[in-house]
Parts: structure tokens; sequence; C-alpha cells
């Protein structure tokens, strides 16, 4: 674990950072919650059960939130270029992308890797 956060300080530079302060004050504010549930209410409509967002000990394990029974962590399409940081979830992943949109606020595509779906959704917030 020493080893792997040793490694993990070597790879951090500016643009990183950049990234990182970015994806905590735009994403993780209250638009991405909010584009978390727009994401859990549309899975839901398509699987047909309900959808909830996760508790706060259920975050703390990287938890966004349950369609169903199944736990998802939704994440930026961002994210993934930052895999190689130490986090490690083991549950079902959803990325996602806005696109803005003169007309409506965001235009989210989604993409689930379980099942190869991407799913485009408008939302306004």
């Amino acid at each position: 674990m020493v080893e792997n956060l040793k490694d993990a300080f070597i790879k951090i530079d500016r643009e990183m950072v950049k990234a990182w302060v970015e994806d905590l004050v735009l994403v993780k504010t209250y638009t991405g919650l909010r584009f978390q549930e727009a994401i859990l209410l549309k899975l839901s409509e398509i699987r047909g059960c309900d959808y909830r967002l996760a508790q706060p000990h259920e975050e703390s394990q990287g938890i966004d939130g349950f369609v169903g029974e199944d736990a998802y962590s939704i994440k930026p399409s961002t994210y993934e270029a930052m895999q190689f940081l130490s986090e490690s979830i083991d549950i079902k992943m959803i990325f996602y992308e806005t696109i803005p949109s003169p007309i409506i606020l965001g235009l989210i595509y989604v993409y689930l890797p379980d099942s190869g779906v991407i799913v485009s959704s408008a939302t306004s917030i």
C-alpha cells in the first residue's frame, strides 16, 4: 500500500492537480449530484425498478446510488483518465459526459461498461 502511494505521488503533476480541482469544484457539487440522480432515474426507468442515492456510509465505500439492489459508482468520463491512482472500486461503474446545449441545460451521455450500453438523456438542473 505504501509503495502504491509512493508511485502515485511520482505521477502527480500540475495538469492532474488542475483536473482534480476542477472535478472537485465543478462535478462533485450540486450539479454533479443532480447528474447522478438523473442517471440513476434513467437507469431505473430502463430496468423498471426503483432507485435511491447512497447514504453517507455507502458513499465512503465508493457507492453513489442504487438501482434496484445493484450498487453503482457514477463518475465523469475524466475519471477514467485518473484510474492509475490507488482507488479501487469493486462495484458497477457508470461514466458520464455532459455536453452543453443552448436549448437544454445539459445532455448526458452515459456508458454502462458492464453492458456496453450508451444512454443519452436531457436534464434540467
